[in-house]
């Protein structure tokens, strides 16, 4: 593991290997103190698909519930950005997600991998060539790689119990969930795969991926090793794969012997490529279950009271904030579109949020940085706050 030394000798070899990225990369989040949200740096190494090999050191976001535990662990996987924009690429977090997954009682970690954020302009692992000849087994062991070696620090935490834990992703992360499964490492339990794959560009060749059949022929050689199930999430409207591509990796994944449920979502937004963090109100009742039926059956979704009868929606007065908040906050959560949601905590912290997922989101916003509790004041016309 890496020490504090050797992590603080890593950030400065990014910063002057990789300069003009940091130079665009956004700034770092407010942590989310009721997530207990912290960052350690670890050492990997990997080798890439011309066989050189490369070490670095790496941040990995750990979100943990409260209380020593041990908990479950889900080891959560990020994706690939086009070349243009992979300079930009910030530590990954996906707060949303895993407040969900810490609800559940999960330790969450994300590792953001070799190649990106603080290694970004370093060593690219997940070259894959090009477009025509893509060649994805690459991708798929080097990140996969950096998962088993999260796990190797995870074993090293008390609060964790990595003879329990899920690994999950989204784009190039689904393909490393993948991947991650059909190595078979101990302790693991499920995967899910979020909209996972490799070689799409949106702009220059939207639902057309490249060279998607070698995909095919890699999940159908690995599948006969993996042991646990999965649950795979594929929207229509991704326009990165496109509708058909994802059923025939998955049909290749089960003819090859692997356990995976395939969910052909509906349409989500402008491009469903980002349905995991869009469209949470749909995938979320369907991972319940699976994670259920896999031992993990302590809830993740947020309950919703009913009707309390303190006040009216339009009651501004009787809100428990203050008078700011209430001209505020409060009078943009009324002219929100439902599904809406307004939060409070005992001295006056609020949040709102409208759409998807609007109940866990207001929340988030409520107690996220000071990590105080919040309860759910107000949920569409609906005042469900009890004193």
């Amino acid at each position: 593991m890496a020490s504090l030394a050797g992590a603080a000798q890593g950030m400065i070899l990014a910063l002057i290997l990789g300069a003009s990225a940091w130079a665009q990369a956004p700034a770092e989040p407010v942590r989310a103190a009721d997530l207990r949200e912290e960052v350690q740096h670890i050492a990997v190494k990997t080798q890439d698909l011309y066989g050189k090999s490369a070490e670095g050191i790496i941040p990995v976001t750990i979100f943990r519930p409260a209380g020593d535990g041990p908990f479950p662990l889900v080891i959560m996987n990020h994706g690939r950005a086009t070349k243009d924009k992979r300079g930009a690429t910030g530590r990954q977090r996906y707060e949303h997600l895993s407040r969900y997954l810490v609800r559940k009682g999960f330790v969450v970690m994300i590792p953001t991998r070799l190649g990106y954020h603080e290694t970004y302009g370093q060593f690219d692992p997940e070259d894959a060539g090009n477009c025509n000849t893509l060649r994805p087994e690459a991708v798929a062991t080097a990140a996969s790689d950096q998962v088993l070696q999260t796990l190797d620090f995870a074993r090293t935490l008390p609060y964790v119990n990595a003879q329990r834990w899920v690994v999950m992703g989204q784009s190039v992360g689904g393909l490393t969930a993948v991947a991650t499964v059909s190595r078979n490492p101990p302790g693991l339990v499920a995967g899910i795969n979020f909209a996972g794959g490799t070689g799409g560009d949106p702009e220059n060749r939207p639902n057309d991926p490249c060279n998607p059949r070698a995909l095919e022929s890699l999940w159908r050689s690995r599948a006969a090793t993996a042991n646990v199930p999965m649950q795979w999430f594929y929207w229509a409207n991704d326009k990165y794969w496109g509708a058909d591509t994802p059923k025939r990796w998955h049909r290749a994944w089960t003819d090859g012997g692997g356990q995976a449920e395939l969910h052909a979502m509906p349409a989500s937004g402008a491009d469903g490529h980002s349905g995991m963090s869009n469209d949470m109100d749909r995938w979320v009742p369907l991972a319940e279950e699976f994670l259920a039926r896999n031992g993990f059956s302590k809830p993740g979704t947020v309950d919703i009271p009913k009707a309390s009868g303190f006040a009216k929606v339009d009651e501004v007065e009787r809100v428990p904030v203050n008078k700011a908040s209430r001209d505020n906050t409060y009078a943009k959560f009324l002219a929100g579109n439902k599904p809406r949601a307004y939060a409070v905590s005992a001295d006056g912290s609020n949040g709102w949020a409208t759409g998807d997922w609007a109940a866990g989101r207001a929340l988030g916003f409520c107690q996220a940085r000071r990590g105080i509790v919040c309860k759910l004041y107000a949920v569409d016309d609906d005042v469900v706050w009890v004193p």
